[in-house]
């Protein structure tokens, strides 16, 4: 039988989602918390792959199990065996062909900054001591929903059939000294949106002005586009699915 788990993690401590040979990953420590609990060798596939130091409000991951499960006993055990990094918030049952990142159909980030000194934010969003231009910003985010290739805002060295994504919202919020860059997509490239945040604020610094966006994403080169902001102002917020995937039996 087929479950799908709903997670949410602190990515400080942890390489990334993906298992890796020599550094520990969230990946890894679900599948040795199932494995341990259900007594056998369990893998488990998520929605994506973040990288090191990203963070996750909501992401999805599915697992296989030969008995059925009783969901609220096994998402309090399972919490129980699970650092405090990572927190299970659920476990359904899905149908057999239900797949956690094929069936996914819209992905959400959202991407932080601090425009002041916060001790309390070191670890969750990214100190700029920079005037920004908010409004232009906003103006160039919303040009991102007129293209579809994405290749100057992806990592050089990625094997992925196309560089094809379809942008359904991208904004920049303000909310108190705070900005919150939101965007939806049905799929992401490695290193998108931290490719696309360092573009907007170099915008916003007027470094970077509307025309030289149309030209960045035209090239299709990542050395024209901005730099990459760091990973741990960077949160994978949703990720959404058909309903018709979920059921009680």
């Amino acid at each position: 039988m087929r479950y799908f788990l709903e997670l949410s993690y602190n990515g400080t401590p942890y390489h990334g989602w993906q298992r890796q040979p020599n550094a520990i990953s969230v990946q890894e420590v679900l599948e040795d918390a199932l494995s341990l609990l259900l007594k056998s060798k369990i893998d488990i596939v998520g929605a994506g792959r973040t990288d090191t130091g990203v963070h996750a409000k909501q992401i999805m991951a599915h697992f296989d199990s030969k008995d059925e499960l009783n969901v609220v006993k096994f998402r309090y055990k399972l919490n129980s065996l699970l650092p405090k990094e990572i927190a299970i918030k659920e476990v359904s049952l899905v149908g057999d062909d239900a797949h956690a990142r094929f069936d996914a159909i819209s992905r959400s980030y959202e991407y932080f900054v601090t425009l002041y000194k916060d001790p309390f934010s070191i670890n969750s969003a990214y100190y700029l001591k920079k005037e920004l231009d908010v409004d232009l910003m906003n103006e160039a985010a919303k040009l991102l929903l007129n293209y579809t290739s994405f290749k100057c805002f992806s990592k050089s060295k990625t094997d992925v059939k196309t560089y094809n994504c379809t942008i359904t919202h991208a904004v920049w919020e303000i909310n108190d000294n705070k900005l919150i860059f939101k965007i939806s997509a049905n799929r992401f490239l490695r290193n998108m949106v931290r490719a696309i945040v360092g573009t907007l604020i170099e915008i916003g610094e007027h470094k970077l002005n509307l025309e030289d966006l149309k030209n960045i994403i035209k090239s299709e080169n990542r050395s024209e586009a901005g730099y990459s902001v760091p990973a741990h102002g960077l949160y994978l917020t949703e990720v959404q699915y058909p309903k018709t995937i979920y059921r009680t039996k």
